[in-house]
């Protein structure tokens, strides 16, 4: 198990060229003086923002009913993350009387009130899109049962599910003086019970915790063949009807079910000298943060409430009363069900025909050219089949990799802990600070150690997160280095999900790169003389500021200047300002920003050449795309074009491991800039529009609508395809025209 110690405290950041550069050093002061002081959105409300338009999803009548579901789930747990860390974090800022502005010269105090309000509203949005769903559902056979009597059947299954299965793992709790005040823990919800003792008529209040292994929904028997509907029942909604047998003499008089999420950050400490040790104690104290929202079922006892309020000090903390499920996140269970005419068409990845035509030998196919593939259209296996390959060949001695978020059944892992179990030097960094997956990459980090593989643990204040493979094989009389590069982590499921991008190659060039930035992360030896690669802290930004300069160069020259940006996130207020003075020169500015973005796009003498797009989908788009025009219009063959694990924010510009990998084989140059990055401008289908004020509109199809995840999976790729072109299969190609896309 590796030491950790403390990052450099004389590392300021890391340029592309490994030198060391001062914060600010870039920066136009003068230039930065004359822009106006509200020219950024608020951070937090503009995640909202996204949120909403997550949830408008849900409302897509395009979509099968079951995947509109999918949509209000996913909106449901992504404000409880959002509630349990930028909410948290704002509520410890005021308790503990921190004096810090927001982007947009808001106090912690005043953004919280703000959110409140917005949260509120968000929920009341959620219900009413639930109530909808849930109506047009039982009329295709797909029943929730809330307040309606039940059957006789149906009544008799429940009974014997709760007595079977339920009952045996409730702990009723008497809530009085005699007994403790029970622990409810984050994302814990349970029902309060008002009862009345028949023997004295004594007034008694009960507590039951829903124990959280146990399943949010319960599937009711129906026969498909006699076209029986599939009805579900949440949990809380079964405890309640078969309350009578779990208080026996005692008469129900109400009834109140509550939910509480808590403070899930976890802050490492300066003093942390085994991070393995402090993770595993901030686990178990981040079950028991400070409780940041308390919902309640609407017409919850006012009573009651107090109570609550009173034993879990609620201070700073938000009261919603919510008509609807306290949890929309739990609605994911009745997807499951196996309607397939309620759900999206499976799509089967394809896999890359490049390297089908080497007999599927990866380090065949990258030595003949850089390959990029683009999931999920085509298959994720290809990464894990390149570590496995790596695992079982004799002439490979070395395997070095990255793990952020490696999921629960992680065939990764399964590969490096063959190839170390076979003789061959494996290391893993393994990155414990990634939020809500630090228990599993704890796991993970064991089982690798046990296995041989030698385990490091990365920097105590900085994230590794960049995405990295590196293997060295023996080949003639040297060694030759394969690399695979991503935006998205090494994750098979979320590779279904997200769009994201593998670049493979065995140009020398990065493979030198890559052993100094595994230096740098095992051996704390700074990166200095890269050739490819720009590695952050700092490298990042200062190639990113480099491209932008040259940008307003070119059209001080006369030449034209163009940026096409796609990113999760927008926020970092330096690299804003850069883009704000960039349009000001004249440089046309098109951004694609997933999530948050506090650039405040199409402000008269501020940003009139910058438009802000956001794409919602089938499909997470999740890839971070730079291209710069290099003095042509674009797109042309000359831009420069990168792809990068870092998103526009200050931490992976400033307090993370990143990469920024150029992209500079023809092939694989037309396909991220020609196919990807130029599909998300065009895409027409599933495009927000981000206005000045902070508003998001859908886009207008238009007379040639044109969906790009659409696109993706009816195309093969430029650099994967092999020569299918000689088989007459040609992929359409993209042209820019005003209002949409062609496809040629």
């Amino acid at each position: 198990m590796a030491v950790i110690p403390h990052v450099f405290p004389h590392i300021s950041a890391l340029d592309h060229t490994g030198s060391l550069i001062e914060p600010g050093a870039h920066t136009h002061a003068a230039d930065l003086a004359e822009l106006p002081a509200d020219r950024f959105f608020n951070r937090e409300l503009s995640w909202l923002l996204f949120n909403r338009r997550v949830l408008a999803e849900a409302q897509n009548p395009d979509y099968p009913l079951l995947e509109r579901l999918r949509f209000l789930s996913i909106s449901g747990s992504n404000l409880d993350e959002f509630i349990m860390v930028r909410v948290a974090g704002l509520a410890a800022q005021v308790r503990n009387q921190i004096d810090e502005k927001s982007l947009d010269g808001q106090s912690a105090g005043q953004q919280l009130q703000d959110l409140h309000g917005a949260i509120c509203n968000l929920v009341e949005a959620q219900y009413a899109i639930f109530t909808e769903l849930t109506a047009l559902l039982d009329e295709q056979g797909v029943r929730l049962i809330t307040d309606r009597r039940l059957t006789k059947p149906e009544s008799d299954f429940l009974a014997d599910y709760f007595e079977t299965h339920v009952l045996p793992a409730l702990t009723p709790q008497a809530i009085d003086p005699a007994h403790p005040f029970p622990f409810i823990a984050n994302q814990g919800s349970g029902i309060l019970f008002s009862l009345v003792r028949v023997a004295d008529a004594a007034a008694v209040n009960e507590m039951v915790l829903i124990p959280p292994a146990m399943p949010r929904y319960v599937r009711l028997p129906s026969d498909p063949l006699q076209n029986q509907p599939a009805t579900w029942i949440a949990i809380e909604e079964l405890i309640k009807r078969k309350a009578a047998r779990m208080f026996p003499g005692f008469r129900i008089h109400g009834s109140g079910m509550f939910r509480v999420l808590r403070d899930s950050d976890i802050e490492i400490e300066e003093d942390a000298e085994d991070l393995v040790r402090y993770f595993r104690t901030a686990i178990q104290r981040r079950r028991r943060g400070r409780v940041i929202v308390l919902s309640l079922e609407a017409n919850f006892d006012a009573g009651a409430e107090a109570m609550l309020r009173q034993q879990m000090r609620l201070d700073y903390a938000l009261i919603i009363s919510s008509r609807g499920p306290l949890s929309m996140s739990g609605l994911s269970a009745l997807i499951d069900d196996e309607r397939p005419d309620l759900k999206f068409e499976p799509y089967t990845p394809r896999y890359p025909e490049r390297i089908l035509e080497h007999n599927g030998d990866c380090f065949a196919a990258m030595r003949e050219k850089d390959i990029v593939v683009q999931h999920p259209f085509e298959s994720f296996d290809v990464v894990v089949d390149f570590l496995r390959q790596a695992a079982s060949d004799p002439d490979v001695v070395a395997i070095k990799q990255t793990l952020y978020r490696a999921g629960k059944q992680s065939a990764v892992i399964a590969a490096l802990i063959a190839a170390a179990e076979s003789g061959k030097s494996v290391t893993a960094v393994v990155e414990l600070k990634a939020r809500f997956d630090e228990e599993q990459n704890l796991h993970w980090a064991s089982q690798l150690e046990r296995a041989g593989v030698q385990v490091i643990y990365g920097f105590v204040d900085w994230k590794t997160h960049a995405k990295v493979s590196m293997v060295v094989r023996r080949e003639g009389d040297g060694y030759r280095t394969y690399c695979h590069f991503g935006t998205g982590n090494y994750h098979p499921l979320t590779a279904r999900i997200y769009t994201d991008m593998s670049f493979f190659t065995a140009d020398p060039r990065f493979g030198r790169d890559a052993g100094l930035l595994f230096n740098f992360i095992t051996g704390y030896i700074e990166p200095r003389g890269t050739e490819m690669l720009a590695i952050s802290p700092g490298g990042v930004r200062s190639r990113l500021y480099e491209c932008i300069d040259r940008e307003i160069a070119f059209v001080r020259a006369g030449k034209p200047g163009t940026i096409w940006a796609k990113l999760n996130a927008l926020t970092d207020p330096d690299l804003i300002d850069r883009l704000y003075l960039a349009a000001r020169a004249g440089v046309s500015i098109s951004l694609v920003v997933r999530g948050i973005c506090c650039l405040r796009p199409g402000v008269p003498g501020l940003s009139d050449t910058i438009s802000v797009k956001s794409v919602i989908g089938r499909f997470l788009e999740h890839s971070r795309i730079w291209a710069f025009g290099n003095g042509g219009a674009m797109p042309n063959r000359r831009a420069r074009v990168y792809i990068s694990s870092a998103d526009g924010m200050s931490r992976n510009l400033d307090r993370r491991v990143e990469v920024l990998v150029p992209i500079r084989n023809g092939t694989v140059h037309d396909q991220v800039l020609d196919q990807v990055m130029l599909a998300n401008l065009l895409d027409t289908e599933q495009s927000w529009q981000l206005d000045s004020s902070g508003n998001s509109h859908r886009v207008a199809p238009g007379s040639q609508p044109f969906n790009l995840h659409r696109y993706f999976m009816t195309n093969p790729s430029l650099s994967g395809r092999g020569a299918a072109l000689t088989k007459g299969r040609k992929v359409p190609k993209l042209a820019l025209r005003r209002g949409g896309a062609t496809a040629k």
